[in-house]
C-alpha cells in the first residue's frame, strides 16, 4: 500500500467530508498510506484547503504532522460529470502530479456520486484514460469504487453493469456496501467456518429460524428528496439486509476471499423466495422537507423470506428494517430447534439463540440452558457473550478505512459482484409487485401495531 493515487469524484459532498477524508487521515496515522496522492474533483468552485477544512470537524484528535502530510498531498480539480473534456483535463492533471511525485500509476477512483451519473462517469473515465482497462494481474493496477445505491431497480442496475462491462474488467470494479466491512459483519463467516461447534449445525435440521433487524432512531435528517425516491426497501433491504442474509446462508466457499465468497453469496440470492411481508410509514413523514405530500414511500419494511436449497429448505428468514423507531440496532438472531425434553417437569426447555449484534455494540452471544441453583429439575437460560467493541473498540478500523485498504489490496470479498446486485434488485422488484399493505406507525415505537398480527399469522415472535 505504499504507492497509490486516490481520486475522489464528488469530493465536496457529505460522504467525502464525513467518511472518506477522515478514513484517509486515519490510514495515514496507521501508516497504511505512505507514498500517496489524493486528488479531489467536483463541480463546485473550491480549493484543496477549503475542502480539507470542511472535513476537519469529522476527524478527532488531529496530529499536526499527519495533517500537514495530508495537506501536502491533497489536490483539487473542478469537474463537470457530464463534460467529457473535463475528464481529459483531470487525467492530464493527475498524470502531471504522478510524474512530479514519482508515482507508479496505481490508481483508485472513488465515485462518491449519485448512481444516475455512473454510466457517463464510467464512459468518460475510460475515454480519458483516467483508468485503463487492465486484467487482474497487470501493473500498475487501476480500480474503480462505486458507492451504493447501485441503481434504483433491476433495469437501472443492469444498464450500469452493461456500461462497466463495456469499458472495464470485473476485477477492476468494486461495488461497495460499506456494511460488509463492519467488524462483526466480516466476522460472521469466520465465526461459522472456523468453529466446529457451529458449521455442522448450520442447516435446517438444527436451525428453526433466522431474524435480521436493522432499526434506526433517526428520521430523514435532510435527505427527504433522496429517500422519497428509494424508501426502506431500496435504501436498506436491497443491499445491507440481503447481503447479511447471503453471508449467513451461503455454502462453504473454497477460500474466505474474493470471488469464492461472492459466488457463494450470489447462489443464495438466486434462490430467495418471498413468502409474506408488510410495510409502514412513520407519522409525519409526508410533512418532511422535500417529501411528496401524497407519498406512499415506505419507511419500514418487514419480509418473510425462504432460501430454496437443500440446506435451508423450510427455514424462515425474517428481515425487518425501519426509520424513526424506538432504538438503533443492527442484530442477527439465529434460533436453534428445541431438544427433546428429558426432564420430569419444566418442559419444554428454551431454545438456544445465537445473537450477533453489529451495532450499537459489536457483540456475539450464545444462550444455553443450565441448571437453576437449588432446583434439581429446572433449567434457566444463561448467556455466553463476547463483546468485541469492549475489547477492541479503540483499535478497530472504521468501515471506510477498511473499504479503502481492501480495495488497494485488491480484496474483492468486500465488493458486491454484478450478479449479486442484479439478484438483489430482482427480489426487491418482486416485493414491490406484491403490493404489501402500508401501515402508519408513531415515531419512537417498534413499528406498525400490525406486527403483532404478522407474528400470530406465522407463529413467531421478534426478539429485537
Amino acid at each position: 500500500m505504499n504507492d497509490v493515487t486516490i481520486i475522489i469524484l464528488g469530493v465536496t459532498g457529505d460522504l467525502a467530508k464525513r467518511k472518506l477524508l477522515p478514513a484517509l487521515y486515519r490510514l495515514i496515522v496507521r501508516e497504511k498510506l505512505e507514498k500517496f496522492l489524493i486528488v479531489g474533483a467536483a463541480l463546485e468552485e473550491s480549493g484543496a484547503q477549503q475542502i480539507l477544512d470542511q472535513a476537519k470537524p469529522f476527524i478527532h484528535g488531529i496530529d499536526d504532522a499527519v495533517w500537514q502530510k495530508m495537506v501536502d498531498r491533497f489536490f483539487y480539480q473542478q469537474l463537470d460529470f457530464g463534460n467529457e473534456s473535463n475528464f481529459v483535463v483531470l487525467e492530464s492533471f493527475v498524470a502531471s502530479l504522478e510524474k512530479e511525485h514519482a508515482m507508479s500509476g496505481n490508481r483508485l477512483v472513488y465515485l462518491a456520486a449519485a448512481s444516475e451519473y455512473f454510466c457517463s462517469i464510467t464512459r468518460y473515465i475510460a475515454t480519458s484514460k483516467l483508468v485503463v482497462r487492465r486484467t487482474e494481474h497487470e501493473t500498475p493496477w487501476q480500480r474503480i469504487v462505486y458507492e451504493k445505491p447501485f441503481g434504483h431497480d433491476l433495469q437501472s442496475a443492469r444498464e450500469i453493469n452493461a456500461c462497466i462491462k463495456e469499458h472495464f474488467e470485473e476485477s477492476q470494479i468494486y461495488r461497495i456496501d460499506h456494511f460488509l466491512t463492519k467488524e462483526l459483519v466480516s466476522n460472521i463467516a469466520l465465526i461459522r467456518f472456523t468453529n466446529c461447534v457451529f458449521e455442522p449445525l448450520w442447516n435446517n435440521r438444527y436451525i428453526d429460524q433466522v431474524q435480521i433487524v436493522i432499526s434506526e432512531e433517526i428520521a430523514l435528517e435532510g435527505r427527504g428528496g433522496y429517500y422519497d425516491k428509494y424508501g426502506a426497501l431500496s435504501d436498506v433491504m436491497q443491499n445491507h439486509m440481503l447481503e447479511l442474509l447471503a453471508l449467513i446462508a451461503m455454502e462453504s466457499p473454497e477460500k474466505l476471499s474474493g470471488n469464492y465468497v461472492r459466488s457463494r453469496r450470489a447462489e443464495v440470492l438466486e434462490k430467495v423466495e418471498i413468502v409474506d411481508g408488510m410495510l409502514g410509514q412513520y407519522e409525519g413523514y409526508t410533512k418532511e422537507k422535500n417529501v411528496d405530500p401524497q407519498s406512499k414511500t415506505e419507511t419500514f419494511a418487514l419480509l418473510f423470506l425462504r432460501v430454496n436449497n437443500p440446506r435451508w429448505a423450510g427455514v424462515p428468514f425474517y428481515v425487518k428494517t425501519g426509520k424513526c423507531l424506538r432504538k438503533k440496532q443492527t442484530v442477527i438472531q439465529i434460533k436453534f430447534k428445541q431438544v427433546d425434553c428429558l426432564l420430569t417437569h419444566s418442559c419444554p426447555v428454551p431454545s438456544n439463540w445465537l445473537t450477533i449484534e453489529v451495532s450499537p455494540e459489536a457483540t456475539f452471544s450464545l444462550s444455553l440452558n443450565a441448571k437453576k441453583p437449588g432446583y434439581s429439575q429446572e433449567v434457566m437460560p444463561v448467556s455466553m457473550e463476547f463483546c468485541h467493541s469492549c475489547l477492541f473498540g479503540d483499535i478497530t478500523p472504521h468501515s471506510y478505512e477498511v473499504v479503502i485498504e481492501e480495495v488497494i489490496r485488491g480484496e474483492q470479498s468486500i465488493s458486491v459482484r454484478f450478479d449479486e446486485i442484479e439478484y438483489a434488485w430482482q427480489i426487491i422488484d418482486e416485493v414491490k409487485t406484491k403490493k404489501f399493505p402500508l401501515y402508519e406507525y408513531p415515531c419512537e415505537s417498534d413499528g406498525p401495531k400490525e406486527i403483532t398480527d404478522f407474528e400470530q399469522k406465522h407463529g413467531m415472535r421478534w426478539r429485537s
